[in-house]
């Protein structure tokens, strides 16, 4: 009687081994990481990096949600959100500094200047995806609508230069914000402002806002609909552009509050502004999983708690350590390579789940 043949063993997949090694020397760090005389700072520094680190990711979460919303819809990567944004910040600016010498109350001022953002990105935004978009979303070649987003974004960046070197003859613009947005409460050992307090209960009325509508009204269900089979959507009587211009004019709206908060919290926004945030926004809700409106917020939370400890609480750390400690590089990495720091970590959680942390992995049927 012979012996059965023994069946062949799977290979070790390359994604496996990176993973193993990523998780090897993630533990060695928090090893040595764990033994290190930094508690005190850390436990004085980390409430702020927490707010701080929150306030940021709603911003992000905000805008994220304007890519993820339109890539459910059509599957595209809407480049020209992040000049809606920087749109959004721009009227802001104009909304307040025209208001500046108004007696009205300095939240209604707010109110004018997010319902203009609003109203103004995304009749944009509906007008990028009427001539832009649209023509082309029946082309065969998938990246002949993502060139014409990225030259939607360069066209909207020259414009918005133009309008400011024309009407305020100024490129960077400093927000001109109420003395009551600048107040300073402090609770325990962190202290914000109260336009920060504004910034998110705005985002989370937003957010809440937004879930309520996609996915407990009808307009809601029907894009929905068209996000899952467009034709099918149309032969039960739904119009699939009035569907896809909603979900622009949403997004932009959103973007359009994004801007004005943006504003807000840093300051100072030019035609440029919506580049680097653009860029950390679309990474967000690829970490979130794109798509998806929970990993979109998700997505930006993380991102934003992870700049604010990368960029903090790493060179803290290894400014108090002894020379001789392997982790004395520490001290090197200053506010500047947060942005690296946050990649790098998207890189790792993309290895071991590629769809996103709330993403699905889907097929394409043919």
């Amino acid at each position: 009687m012979t012996q059965a043949a023994a069946p062949p063993k799977k290979p070790i997949s390359p994604r496996s081994i990176v993973g193993w090694v990523v998780l090897a020397l993630i533990l060695v760090f928090f090893t040595v990481f764990a033994v290190i005389p930094a508690w005190d700072i850390l436990a004085a520094v980390m409430p702020t990096v927490i707010v701080q680190g929150l306030i940021l990711g709603f911003v992000i979460a905000i805008i994220a949600l304007g890519y993820t919303m339109v890539y459910g819809v059509l599957q595209l990567i809407n480049f020209a959100h992040s000049e809606v944004f920087a749109t959004g910040a721009v009227v802001g600016f104009e909304a307040f500094t025209i208001l500046q010498n108004s007696p009205i109350n300095a939240y209604l001022k707010l109110f004018i200047a997010l319902l203009s953002a609003m109203t103004v990105c995304g009749l944009l935004n509906m007008l990028i995806e009427r001539v832009a978009y649209r023509p082309l979303r029946g082309a065969s070649n998938k990246l002949v609508p993502l060139i014409s987003a990225i030259g939607v974004s360069f066209l909207l960046q020259d414009l918005l230069r133009l309008f400011e070197e024309v009407n305020r003859k100024l490129f960077n613009l400093s927000y001109n914000l109420p003395p009551e947005f600048t107040q300073s409460v402090t609770v325990g050992s962190v202290s914000v402002q109260s336009k920060e307090i504004m910034l998110v209960v705005v985002a989370i009325v937003m957010l809440i806002a937004l879930n309520y509508l996609v996915n407990f009204t009808k307009l809601g269900k029907a894009i929905r609909a068209v996000a899952q089979d467009r034709q099918t959507a149309g032969l039960m009587g739904i119009n699939a552009n009035q569907m896809i211009q909603l979900t622009f004019l949403i997004g932009g709206a959103l973007g359009g509050v994004a801007g004005v908060l943006y504003g807000m919290q840093y300051g100072t926004v030019n035609a440029y502004v919506g580049i680097l945030p653009g860029i950390k926004s679309f990474t967000a809700a690829v970490l979130g999983g794109i798509g998806s409106i929970p990993g979109a917020v998700l997505g930006g939370l993380v991102l934003g708690l992870l700049e604010q400890f990368i960029g903090s609480v790493l060179s803290l750390v290894g400014s108090v350590l002894p020379a001789d400690n392997p982790l004395k590089f520490l001290e090197a990495i200053k506010a500047e390579y947060k942005d690296i720091g946050a990649f790098i970590v998207l890189i790792i959680i993309l290895i071991f789940k590629p769809a996103g942390l709330l993403g699905r992995a889907t097929t394409e049927k043919v």
